[in-house]
C-alpha cells in the first residue's frame, strides 16, 4: 500500500539481464517477489525507480516502439482462472491474435497448434467452457492462450503445477524442444529445483525481493548456503552426491542431473576398481 505505513520494497535494488535465447530459471520461495517481478517485464507493473529494458526499449514509455516491445513478452501466470475468460476454450485462446489483427484464417491456425502443443484436443476442447476443465486443462489452455501470441520472450510461472508427473515432464519437454527450434527465450518462474536443474541454462536466486545469486546451474547449486537461505532445497541429485562425497567416494561433485551423477559415480567406481 503506497505512502502508508504498511507500504514495503517488494523488490530492492535488482538489476539483472535475462539472456536471449536460453532458459533462465528464476527460483525463491513464496513472498521472495519472483511474480512481482516478472510482472514488470511486459509493463504490467511499473518500477517506482529504475527503468526495465526489452531489446533496449524501456517499456514504461508512452510510445508505439514500447508497445511493441511489451508485445514480445508473454507471461503465462501461476493461477490459470486469472488468464481465463472467455465462453469457450477457442475463443480465449483466440483473443489475443484476433486482437493482434491476424485473419480468421491464421487465428484458427494458431489455436489448433498451441491446442495441440499442450495436448488440449481442439474437437473435444475447443467449445469447451474453460472453467469446465480441470486445474491442469487450465493450466494447459492458459498456456496455449500465450502460445497463440508467438512471443519472443515466454515467461512460465510454475508452469507444471497442478499437473501429474508424467504431465510435467511432457510440458518441459515440449517448451525445451520449442526453444531449440524456435530460439524462443524463456524464464521458468519455480521452486522446484529438481525442474530447474533438467532445464535451465541460467539461474537467479531471489531472497526477500534481492538478487542473491545469477549463476550457470553448476556454480548456482555450489552454493548451498545461499541456496538455503532463500528457502529453497537443493536438487535431489545434487544432494545425493554431496552425501557420497561426504562419504569418501571419490566423484567430481558438480553433477546435478541424473545422467552426469551416473556418469561421475561409474567412473569413480571404476577408478576404485569396484566397476
Amino acid at each position: 500500500m503506497p505512502k502508508t505505513p504498511f507500504e514495503r520494497l517488494a523488490l530492492d535494488d535488482i538489476t539483472l539481464t535475462i539472456p536471449e535465447g536460453v532458459i533462465t530459471a528464476i527460483a525463491g520461495h513464496t513472498g521472495s517477489g519472483k511474480s512481482t517481478l516478472i510482472q514488470h517485464f511486459n509493463g504490467l507493473l511499473k518500477p517506482a525507480a529504475g527503468s526495465v529494458l526489452v531489446d533496449g526499449v524501456d517499456i514504461s514509455r508512452k510510445s508505439n516502439e514500447a508497445k511493441t516491445a511489451r508485445r514480445k513478452v508473454g507471461i503465462v501466470f501461476q493461477y490459470p482462472e486469472y488468464q481465463l475468460f472467455e465462453e469457450t476454450v477457442a475463443k480465449d485462446i483466440a483473443f489475443g491474435p484476433t486482437n493482434m489483427g491476424c485473419s480468421e484464417e491464421e487465428t484458427l491456425e494458431r489455436v489448433k497448434k498451441a491446442m495441440e502443443f499442450v495436448d488440449l484436443d481442439y474437437d473435444k476442447y475447443g467449445k469447451r467452457s474453460p472453467f469446465q476443465l480441470s486445474g491442469g486443462q487450465k493450466r494447459r489452455a492458459a498456456i496455449a492462450g500465450i502460445l497463440a501470441l508467438k512471443p519472443k520472450y515466454l515467461v512460465l510461472d510454475e508452469p507444471t503445477a497442478g499437473l501429474d508427473p508424467k504431465g510435467r515432464e511432457s510440458l518441459m519437454d515440449k517448451f525445451r524442444k520449442l526453444h531449440k527450434a524456435q530460439g524462443t527465450t524463456i524464464v521458468l518462474i519455480s521452486h522446484n529445483m529438481d525442474n530447474i536443474a533438467s532445464y535451465a541454462d541460467n539461474v537467479i536466486i531471489l531472497n526477500r525481493g534481492k538478487v542473491t545469486l545469477e549463476a550457470p546451474p553448476a556454480e548456482a547449486f555450489s552454493k548451498t548456503e545461499v541456496i538455503r537461505q532463500a528457502g529453497l532445497e537443493l536438487p535431489e541429485v545434487k544432494s545425493i552426491m554431496n552425501e557420497l562425497a561426504a562419504n569418501g567416494l571419490a566423484i567430481e561433485n558438480d553433477a546435478f542431473t541424473m545422467d552426469k551423477a551416473v556418469q561421475e559415480i561409474t567412473e569413480a567406481l571404476r577408478r576404485a576398481g569396484k566397476c
